[in-house]
């Protein structure tokens, strides 16, 4: 039997639980299904963001914001968000839930992003012990520079990043 862990949780055109499927059979056969993703900014307003991990399955070597990922079936995207932040970045702190975002985007391999994505935002100025088979790399960038960064080089970054920032930044 499959580990449920490796399940994301298949939704409708309205975010309602329809079942599961395993993670990348989902992403190679495009269904819908719930994601969230994690903009944590510092006091100063800058934005912290991340490079993927090469070895990742998609999108590997790109920026992206602090975290992303999918709940497990009888998790909340709330309790997964939290419980992501720890794995990916060794930290926690409050979310806000911002909005949600509904894509569908070619992420290469093969595979696609169709997502039904809960936006959370949240504030963090402590130390950030970050996992490397998760992350490569991060850093908080100032908004104007990104803006700048993403215009210049938007090859660099993932598409739900680029899709999701014109609602975090206005």
């Amino acid at each position: 039997m499959k580990q449920i862990n490796n399940h994301v949780i298949l939704v409708n055109e309205k975010d309602e639980w329809i079942g599961t499927c395993e993670k990348l059979e989902a992403h190679k056969s495009g269904q819908l299904h719930r994601a969230f993703s994690i903009f944590i900014f510092n006091q100063k307003g800058e934005m912290l963001l991340h490079k993927r991990a090469l070895n990742k399955y998609h999108s590997g070597g790109l920026w992206t914001n602090a975290c992303c990922s999918h709940p497990m079936p009888g998790e909340s995207t709330l309790q997964a968000a939290h419980r992501r932040l720890k794995e990916e970045l060794g930290f926690d702190c409050p979310l806000q839930n911002l909005f949600t975002l509904r894509y569908k985007s070619s992420v290469g391999n093969d595979l696609i992003e169709n997502e039904y994505d809960h936006i959370y935002k949240g504030i963090y100025d402590g130390s950030i012990h970050a996992n490397e088979e998760e992350v490569m790399d991060y850093e908080f960038v100032a908004l104007d520079e990104l803006k700048n960064r993403i215009n210049s080089a938007p090859h660099e970054f993932t598409e739900w990043f680029k899709l999701a920032i014109p609602k975090i930044t206005n």
